[in-house]
């Protein structure tokens, strides 16, 4: 296993040994033979490949500085999901690690309280993220640092994960025609790479946004510890699962001043402009390329809507996954109505610099983002 965290992982958080926590507890993937393993990998490939031009062609957006090519697609299997992301969560929480750590430095016995604390918060990230590995389909990085076995673009520009052994099991699970299924996943995902490499600010906005939003964090260490406990016990069915809705709160939930409010609701806004943009053109681009994308989509939104166990549902709720879900409708209802009226074109003025992002209110009422871009523009 390759070290993450080195000595620094000793800190708030034990990388190292959150990798081998959720790679020893990540469920197993679906049975193939290495021939099709091989075969699901190729196709994979290919069909990343073939997105570039669908998508390009569908949202007229053209690459400026990196092309999608320049970008790496890695399908992964899920020790290698988990492997690139905890070396993403590394990279992207050092703000917020850092001022724990600072605060915990100064009282008595905190170096010793760290290491120990960042051996447990290491086990507890592992649990959450081997249940999350086995269920993300694919993966636009943005922010994931270069490592040996995980290369990305020129200057960080990203790397495109598709997780294997995930899409296999859905498409088994919804009896859908695999090859379709892998192509359709390709699009979304490469809407994703195409949005970064086509929108030259994108990365830099967003990681400012997310930096502004994790460095006015004011909370204790120990409530941050707490959530990721009991999320890891209900995992491991150490704690019984809840009657019902108790209203309790996402991790997000936990971290929010009044300033951070603020730009969680413009983190929201964009992100819900990225994946119902992916889930548009997906949809858009999937009639020419991809036959049955009709009962691909039905039996993949019924899937999303059923939802699954009781543990699972919680689970989602604590780390705000639901509102990932909302993310997806919210931001497609947004995309497909403004296209509607001012067309593609029109639609990707949105990527004309910040100031033309969507609010979160806008989103919701994309009549009024039109106005504000179009008519008084105009």
């Amino acid at each position: 296993m390759t070290s993450i965290g080195g000595a620094a992982s000793y800190g708030m958080v034990d990388w190292n040994l959150a990798v081998a926590t959720a790679t020893r507890f990540v469920r197993p993937g679906p049975e193939v033979s290495r021939d099709e393993a091989r075969q699901v990998v190729a196709e994979l490939r290919r069909h990343a490949k073939a997105s570039e031009e669908h998508v390009r062609g569908f949202t007229r957006m053209i690459p400026d500085g990196h092309e999608p090519a320049d970008t790496p697609v890695l399908v992964v299997d899920r020790p290698g999901w988990i492997r690139a992301n905890v070396a993403g969560f590394r990279e992207l929480l050092k703000p917020l690690l850092d001022k724990m750590a600072e605060r915990r430095s100064g009282t008595p016995g905190g170096a010793v309280a760290g290491a120990v604390g960042g051996k447990v918060t290491g086990v507890e990230l592992g649990m959450l993220l081997s249940f999350l590995a086995s269920r993300v389909l694919g993966q636009y990085e943005t922010f994931a640092p270069a490592t040996g076995e995980l290369p990305t673009g020129p200057d960080g520009a990203g790397r495109l994960l598709l997780v294997a052994p995930n899409i296999v099991h859905v498409e088994r699970e919804l009896a859908v025609d695999p090859h379709d299924f892998r192509l359709w996943v390709s699009l979304h995902e490469e809407t994703h790479r195409t949005q970064f490499t086509g929108v030259p600010w994108l990365r830099d906005h967003l990681q400012g946004e997310i930096q502004s939003f994790l460095g006015a964090t004011d909370v204790d260490p120990a409530t941050v510890l707490e959530r990721l406990r009991e999320a890891a016990q209900a995992l491991t069915g150490a704690r019984p699962e809840d009657d019902g809705d108790d209203g309790g709160r996402s991790l997000v939930d936990l971290v929010q001043s009044p300033e951070q409010r603020e730009i969680l609701g413009r983190l929201t806004a964009v992100m819900s402009l990225l994946e119902g943009h992916a889930d548009y053109v997906m949809d858009g681009v999937g009639p020419q390329v991809v036959p049955s994308v009709l009962e691909i989509r039905e039996k993949f939104q019924q899937r999303r809507a059923r939802g699954a166990s009781r543990l699972d549902q919680a689970l989602r709720k604590l780390l705000g996954l639901d509102a990932k879900l909302r993310q997806y409708r919210d931001g497609e209802r947004f995309v497909r109505a403004v296209v509607e009226d001012v067309g593609m074109d029109g639609f990707n003025r949105v990527w004309t610099s910040p100031n033309t992002l969507p609010t979160k209110a806008e989103i919701a009422r994309p009549e009024d983002w039109i106005t504000r871009v179009h008519r008084r523009a105009d």
